[in-house]
Formats: C-alpha cells, sequence, structure tokens
C-alpha cells in the first residue's frame, strides 16, 4: 500500500476536482492543544458554545475515534475571480464571502469524500470517517502537518499554490499510512492581515478573538451588534474576506474551475433595495443551497440594516422603516440604527415620536448619538 496510496489518491482527487491531497498522522502537538485551550480562556469563541461543549474531542482526532491513525487531508481551491477588496465599496449592494457565494461546500465536497471514502475501503481495507468543517476535528492543523499550507497570521491556511482560499476535508482512517512533513510558516514579516482587518480582531498574530470578527458577529452572534462594529462592518452582510484578500501570498492563487459548485445566479452582491425587500420564503429561495442561509431569515435581514445604515442611499429608507415594528427585539435595533444614519434630524424624531417604545435597548437606539 505505501508504494501506491499516493498516487491513487491524487487520482481520486483529480476525478472529484480537489486540488491538494497529503496525508499526516492523527496526533496534533502541545502546542496546537495549547492555542485551543487559551483561545476558549480568554472568551475569544464569543458565543459558540459548541466550542466549549466539544473541547475535548477536539483536542485529539483519537478522542473522537480511537482507532484513527492516519488523516487523508484534501484541499479545495474556491478562488475568486477578482480580489473582493473592491466590493467593500460598492456600499448600496450587500457584500457576501467569497466562500458562500457558491453552492455550500459541506455538502459538496462530504459526497464527494464519501465516494472516495468508500473506493478507499473497497481497495486498501481498513475502516474510514468522513468530516467536512462538521465536527470537533482541526483540519487546519493537520493540514499544516500534512504540508498543504502553514496558518497565517490570520489565524487560516496559506498556500503557496493556492493563497488563502481553500476549503478542507477530512478521511480518518483506521490504516497506517505513509506520512508527509510539516509545512514551513512563510508569512516572515508580514502582518497585513493584521492590520486590514476594520474591527482589530486580532490581539496578536496568529490570535484571533472572533467576538469582534465581522464574519462571527454577521454569522455567529445572535443579537443586537455592539454599535461600535456597525460603521467598521460596511456592506458586509455575510462573512468578510478581508484578512484573506489581502494575503500576498494570494498572487499565486488560481480562479476556482469547479463549475459543480457554481450557481446560476451569483448571489455575492445584490442590491440593498432587493434584500431588503425579501420575504423569508425569498430568502430561502434565493439563498438556496448556498451557506447564507445559515445565518437565517432575520440575522440576514439585521445584517442588511447594517449595510443600509452605512450605504448613504436614502431611497432605502421606506424599506427600512418597515422594520421598526419587527417582532425581533434585534431587527428592530439596527432599523433604528439605520435610520439614524440616514433621515434627517426632523424625520427621525418624528419617526420616533410616532412610536412608543418601552424596551431599553430600544430607547438606547432612539436616543444615541448619529
Amino acid at each position: 500500500m505505501n508504494s501506491n496510496i499516493y498516487q491513487w489518491l491524487e487520482k481520486k482527487a483529480n476525478l472529484y476536482e480537489f486540488d491538494e491531497v497529503s496525508i499526516t498522522d492523527t496526533n496534533l502537538s502541545d502546542d496546537t492543544q495549547n492555542h485551543l485551550l487559551n483561545f476558549l480562556e480568554f472568551g475569544y469563541h464569543g458565543e459558540m458554545k459548541w466550542l466549549e461543549e466539544s473541547v475535548e474531542k477536539r483536542l485529539s482526532p483519537k478522542k473522537m475515534w480511537q482507532n484513527a491513525e492516519s488523516a487523508i487531508i484534501f484541499a479545495k481551491n474556491y478562488g475568486p475571480e477578482h480580489n473582493p477588496i473592491g466590493d467593500i465599496s460598492k456600499i448600496k449592494s450587500g457584500n457576501i464571502s467569497v466562500y458562500a457565494r457558491s453552492k455550500d461546500y459541506h455538502s459538496v465536497m462530504k459526497g464527494r469524500l464519501k465516494q472516495i471514502a468508500s473506493q478507499f475501503v473497497s481497495k486498501f481495507q481498513g475502516s474510514v470517517k468522513v468530516f467536512v468543517d462538521t465536527a470537533p476535528l482541526m483540519e487546519k492543523p493537520l493540514a499544516v502537518k500534512s504540508g498543504i499550507g502553514w496558518q497565517g497570521k490570520h489565524t487560516n491556511l496559506v498556500s503557496k499554490k493556492f493563497g488563502s482560499w481553500l476549503f478542507l476535508g477530512v478521511i480518518l482512517t483506521d490504516a497506517i499510512l505513509p506520512i508527509n512533513g510539516v509545512s514551513e510558516d512563510f508569512c516572515g514579516t508580514c502582518r497585513k492581515c493584521l492590520d486590514i482587518c476594520p474591527t482589530n480582531a486580532f490581539p496578536s498574530p496568529y490570535k484571533l478573538d472572533a467576538r469582534r470578527c465581522i464574519s462571527y458577529l454577521t454569522i455567529e452572534f445572535d443579537g443586537i451588534i455592539e454599535t461600535e462594529y456597525r460603521k467598521q462592518i460596511g456592506n458586509r452582510i455575510f462573512g468578510c474576506d478581508d484578512c484573506l484578500a489581502i494575503c500576498p501570498w494570494n498572487k499565486f492563487a488560481q480562479k476556482a474551475s469547479d463549475t459543480r459548485m457554481q450557481l446560476g445566479q451569483k448571489p455575492g452582491l445584490l442590491p440593498l433595495s432587493k434584500l431588503l425587500a425579501l420575504s423569508d420564503s425569498e430568502f430561502r429561495i434565493l439563498f438556496s443551497g448556498t451557506p447564507v442561509r445559515r445565518a437565517g431569515y432575520k440575522k440576514f435581514i439585521r445584517n442588511c440594516l447594517i449595510a443600509a445604515g452605512n450605504s448613504y442611499d436614502v431611497t432605502l429608507i421606506p424599506l427600512i422603516i418597515g422594520y421598526l415594528d419587527d417582532e425581533t427585539l434585534f431587527v428592530q435595533a439596527l432599523a433604528i440604527w439605520a435610520l439614524r444614519q440616514l433621515c434627517e434630524e426632523d424625520e427621525f424624531q418624528r419617526l420616533k415620536n410616532d412610536r412608543n417604545h418601552s424596551h431599553k435597548e430600544l430607547v438606547k437606539e432612539w436616543n444615541a448619538n448619529k
């Protein structure tokens, strides 16, 4: 098996449109484990309680499956057509992170990996388990151990071949396979990814405070986004690509070519006037099959209201007013904030006087400064 396993895997990776494949063992270093424990100890995970609940399993693949001996790492390039940094300036449109502009990679990749895993068992025997970012498995450290890339100062994987644009999937097996060496860190003295972050989410290199991260705030966080982050969010309504897009290694990145991942209508940059007019059912239809549905309709509208407040587009005011009476508190709160940014003072005061809000959070929004 040792002599032909890589040849076989590379053939399968190519057949199923993966761009890299490599193998490592399932032992994570003390540094990797301590990094996770420190992340949780400082509370950097915010409301992502599942990280706390599954921490023991995350510390080692063997704690999740005791028979796991080898990890086969598959990487898939999702490089965009153009650098998405420029999309930040299109303030009348809602800006969706590059990874969410195509079909949900979880389902697409997992289906392909299951087929490869089944064929692996038929050819080489043993048992396997397949993972694509849906289980307490630390894929990025495993990818580093396998040599596919290194974790940059933004904590994401970076590859010499594909820059920062890689999805990861893992097949764990009880077979002992030949492994590759660990990837070297090529970040050097560069800190562009740290400096570009709009919300200063990096306390130091290689450390992320998710509570300040726009991706966390627009996808994971379920509540009223703090005032200090709203202007910095700009037109980002689902995720943020800044720290990925600025990476100098992206000069080697390649445009993704997997046609089966693409959508007929690309929802990456749509007018806020259209997005704010969506009903719940229309939202689910428009973003069917994409990761955007993960946020849910209400959080998505909340994010769009923040983008509207940053748009300078007064034509959105009638649409925003419609959310003042929404049953969800964080939607009401951000509608008030958006109107504060767009309305003339007399119009804003009229809207305020027309409503008798008693909830302290809404009173706070009505009385806040612009």
